[in-house]
């Protein structure tokens, strides 16, 4: 029978990774700045948590509120305070949906040719290939994000169907 091991750190985490409250939370995603970052390394990303300067940077990335943020993590205001004063880390499921918003905003800038106040005002216009929802309506969850992005996909293909 082969022995079980229980390792709690699979995944080697660059050194540069593991001092992103140092650095700026949202420099380094992967996937967009450096790719060179694997998907197992991303999970380990993700495990640990991002610090809570994330929020105010995708709030300002996508031009609304750090309370609408907050909102679409479903996350208080009350304990965005504390756990900001206190220098925590994000759980691993808003670290997950932010990585996956920083993403999409960037795909979403290139495929409106990096006009990023064209594609904030995209985000917000109701969409009929979406159901009738505006797409910023969607990043609460995994599926909305790659709805969102699949909607993005057939402008930048030209399939409007």
């Amino acid at each position: 029978m082969a022995k079980k091991t229980t390792n709690t750190r699979p995944f080697h985490i660059p050194e540069d990774i593991s001092n992103v409250a140092k650095e700026g939370a949202m420099a380094w995603v992967p996937g967009v700045a450096n790719p060179w970052i694997n998907m197992l390394d991303r999970v380990q990303i993700i495990r640990n948590g991002l610090p809570f300067e994330a929020i105010e940077e995708l709030s300002k990335k996508i031009n609304i509120p750090v309370k609408s943020v907050l909102s679409i993590i479903r996350m208080p205001q009350t304990t965005y305070n504390k756990k900001k004063n206190e220098q925590s880390l994000l759980d691993s499921h808003n670290t997950e949906l932010i990585l996956l918003i920083k993403e999409l905003i960037s795909y979403g800038v290139d495929v409106f040719n990096g006009e990023e106040q064209k594609f904030q005002r995209w985000l917000k216009k109701p969409n009929i290939s979406l159901g009738g929802y505006a797409p910023d309506s969607l990043l609460d969850t995994v599926t909305g994000i790659q709805e969102v992005r699949s909607c993005l996909d057939r402008l930048e293909y030209g399939v409007f169907a």
